[in-house]
């Protein structure tokens, strides 16, 4: 679930840092890599492994200088975690420099690929977001903008929400299914293009508006245009952007994602009370739906858990040894907090259950009598093939397992999941516009050897 961004900025000395900051609030996206590309005499491109602040100091920023840009913070789905597939990526084309920033997963990607080298095409990363870019210099000959994107649209299968960069332009597209998210905001230095309205909000500009699923926002010479490029019936918007992905203060088509959360959080202590102490998160992704679990119940909210904020998102690094070293580093037990009491903690799901296991360990360790588990979603049961690091059933406990056995296996006294229709409620926008697949088993698009539940 990759962060990306686009500026224009009326002051070339400020675009590089406003890039650096808006990169910076999407940190939670993406910890792999981090990306700017900018275009002043031409176009140049830096990036590294690590986080946003690793890679970039003021040297750098400094002498990245022109009015446009993009950028990219990256977690990878396609593609080895490595330096020749952090983004931007650049492609010296007939057309000329094209960046691009890539958020989302393509279903056919192999089969592009083939098409691509067959033709004589040449690739320098495994990931993705190269293919885009060699089909997008080949639409650009013939085609303007508009039509190049319109024809890689029918191109492409699966999600991808694009930040390009040609010549001085930048442009945001949305793919017509909209899994992913990306709305415009403007300051007083220009425009911004980011994936959520937090990366807005830190450099001061006021939210305009989402890009709507299958439109094309354009900025040129210092003026915004959208166009329409593709239409579908339906969208498929990622619930998981409202369940664990999106910071709290972002909206995502409309819908604030702190109030997702906190409604999550009511409809649990509605659908699955538990006679406990208090009430805890697992930081920082259950904290709000606890927040609303505790208002419901009545139950006191008391943290019993204590996170080292130093320590990225366990479930969106690389190899699952990382993460569970990562929990060992991430989160400490108040004793105090817990000793002799019956603790009900919350998170916002449960993927391959090792993680939850030693959250609970941890507690019970400290001294809790009792430790019961809420989730925020229900169970995991299918892979994404859209964005999300959970390719197979196999690594999904609840794919192969009834809740009772999740129960034992995470050693909870008691485990309860929200349900369907309750995370539908909560969330607030209509069923046949999300993309429940991770839930359901029923995909929006075509994936070789899955349910599609549309006509695809």
């Amino acid at each position: 679930m990759c962060g990306v961004i686009g500026i224009y900025c009326e002051d070339e000395s400020l675009t590089s840092r406003i890039a650096y900051f808006s990169l910076f609030s999407l940190q939670h996206r993406g910890q792999e890599s981090a990306g700017v590309a900018v275009s002043g005499d031409s176009v140049q491109v830096y990036k590294g492994m690590g986080l946003v602040s690793e890679v970039f100091d003021d040297s750098t920023l400094t002498k990245l200088q022109g009015n446009s840009a993009i950028g990219h913070v990256r977690y990878s789905t396609t593609g080895e975690s490595k330096i020749e597939n952090a983004q931007p990526l650049l492609v010296k084309s007939k057309y000329g420099p094209i960046a691009v920033s890539h958020n989302g997963n393509l279903v056919n990607y192999w089969d592009l690929r083939k098409e691509l080298e067959e033709d004589g095409r040449v690739f320098l990363t495994d990931s993705d977001t190269e293919v885009i870019s060699h089909l997008l210099s080949s639409y650009l000959l013939d085609y303007d903008v508009e039509g190049a994107l319109s024809i890689l649209t029918e191109k492409l299968k699966g999600s991808f929400t694009l930040c390009l960069l040609l010549d001085d332009k930048v442009v945001g597209y949305r793919d017509p299914y909209g899994f992913k998210p990306l709305c415009i905001g403007e300051g007083e230095f220009g425009y911004i293009l980011a994936s959520e309205s937090c990366a807005i909000d830190s450099v001061g500009a006021e939210f305009l508006r989402d890009v709507k699923p299958g439109e094309v926002a354009i900025i040129e010479d210092g003026e915004l245009r959208f166009e329409r490029i593709a239409s579908s019936k339906q969208r498929a918007v990622c619930v998981f952007e409202y369940i664990y992905f999106a910071r709290p203060d972002s909206i995502i088509d409309g819908v604030s994602v702190y109030e997702t959360r906190f409604n999550i959080g009511r409809t649990l202590a509605k659908e699955s009370p538990a006679d406990v102490d208090i009430i805890s998160p697992v930081p920082d992704s259950g904290t709000t739906s606890s927040i609303g679990y505790a208002y419901e119940s009545g139950v006191p909210y008391i943290e019993a858990l204590i996170k080292n904020r130093y320590v990225g998102r366990t479930f969106i690094m690389p190899g699952q040894s990382s993460r569970e070293l990562s929990v060992r580093l991430k989160m400490n037990a108040l004793r105090n907090n817990v000793r002799d009491k019956r603790v009900l903690l919350i998170d916002d799901s449960i993927v391959r259950g090792t993680t939850s296991r030693r959250i609970v360990e941890l507690v019970r360790k400290a001294g809790a009598k009792e430790v019961h588990f809420r989730v925020g979603s229900p169970p995991i049961i299918a892979p994404c093939y859209f964005g999300i690091d959970m390719s197979t059933r196999e690594e999904l406990i609840a794919s192969s397992k009834k809740v009772e056995d999740i129960r034992h296996e995470i050693m909870a006294d008691s485990l309860a999941y929200l349900s369907l229709s309750g995370l539908i409620d909560s969330v607030g926008i209509d069923e046949s516009d999300l993309c429940l697949a991770c839930l359901t088993s029923e995909y929006p698009v075509e994936v070789p050897g899955e349910r599609c539940i549309r006509k695809c």
